[in-house]
């Protein structure tokens, strides 16, 4: 499946497909703890590079987790790297997505930047795509991003109970939620007074 990335652009932030040329940046961002706190992806070790080549290497196969697009997140106004997140799991024939895999940049937390990515790409995947059902899956112990994600509308529909491991070998706890095609629209203007806010 092909995005036309020119329809993934905002006021604030615009979505480019992740490539090679992004790598260096991004593995200089992801070096900041913060970023991995509940998920453990990335350990700041002394395996980081390796372990960033990796999740890299992840990110930009069209074909891994049940067929995906990354993409960097970036600034408007400077065209400064902020993130990345993940379109994953689509499955064109029931027509669901999954959207994750989003980090950011500590200074742009809490800011307007998730919120007008989080719109971009709902708008795409049920506006362009046709889409019926975005699912977004976040850590148990992730209790800000929980927030967030109940805040622009996604219903929690569940907790997966030791759903896996994370690279430094401890369970993790992960919440589902969802977000349907007849909620869109509350969805929407939720997100856009909250970007314009």
């Amino acid at each position: 499946m092909e995005f036309d990335v020119t329809l993934l652009k905002g006021k604030f932030v615009y979505l480019e497909k992740l490539a090679p040329e992004h790598s260096k940046v991004l593995k200089e961002l992801a070096k900041d703890e913060r970023i991995w706190e509940y998920t453990k992806t990335l350990l700041i070790n002394e395996t980081f590079d390796l372990q960033a080549d990796s999740y890299l290497a992840t990110a930009m196969d069209r074909n891994a987790l049940g067929g995906q697009q990354a993409f960097v997140i970036r600034q408007v106004t400077n065209n400064e790297i902020i993130g990345m997140t993940r379109l994953y799991g689509i499955e064109p024939k029931d027509k669901r997505v999954s959207i994750g895999y989003t980090w950011y940049i500590p200074r742009v937390w809490g800011d307007v930047h998730n919120k007008e990515c989080k719109l971009l790409l709902l708008r795409y995947v049920f506006e362009i795509l046709g889409f019926n059902r975005v699912e977004l899956y976040v850590a148990g112990q992730n209790i800000r991003s929980q927030k967030a994600v109940e805040k622009i509308g996604g219903v929690k529909e569940g907790v997966l109970r030791n759903h896996g491991f994370r690279p430094d070998g401890s369970l993790r706890d992960t919440v589902i939620f969802s977000i349907l095609k007849e909620e869109w629209p509350g969805v929407k203007e939720r997100l856009i007074e909250m970007v314009e806010a």
